[in-house]
């Protein structure tokens, strides 16, 4: 995850270099310090998937670019067979396949979220983005905490929410939680 982490930094300095955009502009863009911002071009600190599509949505390129390199070429469709989803590992409770990455100008990004189990666990990491999410639960169980509220959902159920309001997820029990995240501005 290291050397993801570090190729993603250099593709956030190489927009920034490109558009001549000054580090104060993209950790405002995103709402953290300067020196939090130097860290995650550095490789040296995460950043979230909300905040690489906050950045990719004000400077007009896909988050998929910044995230895997690629650039989306399919214009009609887009088949993602079982399990081939372009991955990326966020952090190492979270994992994320994205199923829209190669069309072109998608309106709405989709993942299948895999949250690992954290035994006795409390805290959780608390995320908010600009506009809707719909997640799906596939296998497993989990809390939603939203807006202050903790929402348990099973196999087959489904939450629909502003994700303005922080939000952040648990897999409940020894098994890891797998659900479709779909959100779309």
């Amino acid at each position: 995850m290291e050397e993801q982490l570090k190729q993603i930094g250099e593709r956030l300095r190489g927009l920034r270099d490109v558009l001549d955009i000054p580090v104060s502009e993209m950790a405002e863009t995103i709402g953290i310090s300067t020196e939090k911002y130097e860290k995650i071009e550095a490789g040296e600190m995460d950043i979230t998937i909300s905040n690489l599509m906050k950045i990719a949505h004000k400077y007009g390129v896909s988050a998929e670019e910044l995230m895997f390199a690629e650039a989306p070429h399919m214009k009609s469709y887009f088949v993602v067979r079982k399990g081939q989803g372009m991955s990326v590992e966020r952090t190492k409770a979270y994992k994320y396949q994205s199923l829209v990455s190669g069309f072109v100008n998608h309106k709405a990004d989709v993942f299948v979220v895999t949250v690992e189990p954290k035994p006795g666990a409390r805290t959780i990491y608390k995320n908010t983005h600009a506009g809707q999410e719909f997640n799906l639960v596939l296998e497993g169980k989990m809390e939603l905490y939203i807006g202050g509220k903790t929402i348990m959902l099973e196999e087959g159920d489904s939450i629909y929410f502003d994700s303005t309001k922080p939000h952040g997820m648990l897999a409940v029990g020894d098994k890891a939680v797998k659900f479709l995240a779909f959100t779309v501005e």
